[in-house]
């Protein structure tokens, strides 16, 4: 008899499905299957999902190492019924079309700027690049938690936390503003 437990499951949201959700889906994806505490994974869902996954997208995550190609949009309707440990909703029109996924333990919402509406090569890529980083802080203090161990209130109030903590803005010391005398 295994006492082994089943992976925690993560389903991240977004509109289009197409950027932010399947950047952090495959930084999940990735780093959760060797996550010492034990596995997560990952699913990504759109509440208006879009044709495919945007290129710069792909680009972003294959210069971390993480091939993405082949994959598609997907609908949050196509994941109905299914239970997940946490949802993380990563642009405010996907927490807005879903205020509450059902068969969710928990759910948080991590609001990133759309890196696709960037037309120009240039800034698209990098849109693109600086969405992955703010992902990947994310998933990693995110993965370093207990997560199977939290109930659905401290899961929510951590997890949010991670996003809140690094999108505040800097605290200056008030030493550091006093003149001197």
């Amino acid at each position: 008899m295994s006492d082994a437990r089943p992976p925690f499951r993560i389903l991240v949201l977004c509109t289009g499905n197409s950027a932010r959700s399947q950047i952090a889906e495959a930084i999940i994806a990735t780093r959760g299957l060797k996550r010492p505490l034990g596995q997560v994974v990952a699913e990504s869902a759109g509440s208006k999902p879009a044709a495919k996954v945007n290129e710069y997208a792909i680009v972003a995550l294959q210069n971390h190492g993480i091939e993405w190609r082949g994959r598609t949009p997907k609908s949050i309707d196509s994941l109905a019924g299914q239970q997940f440990d946490l949802v993380i909703t990563v642009c405010d029109h996907a927490r807005d079309a879903c205020p509450f996924f059902a068969g969710a333990k928990a759910q948080v919402h991590w609001g990133l700027t759309d890196p696709a509406e960037h037309i120009s090569p240039a800034t698209a890529r990098a849109a693109f690049a600086q969405t992955y980083e703010a992902l990947f802080q994310r998933v990693n203090r995110l993965l370093r938690l207990p997560l199977e161990e939290m109930d659905a209130v401290k899961l929510t109030v951590e997890a949010q936390a991670i996003h809140d903590n690094l999108t505040a803005p800097a605290r200056r010391s008030s030493a550091r503003l006093r003149r001197p005398s």
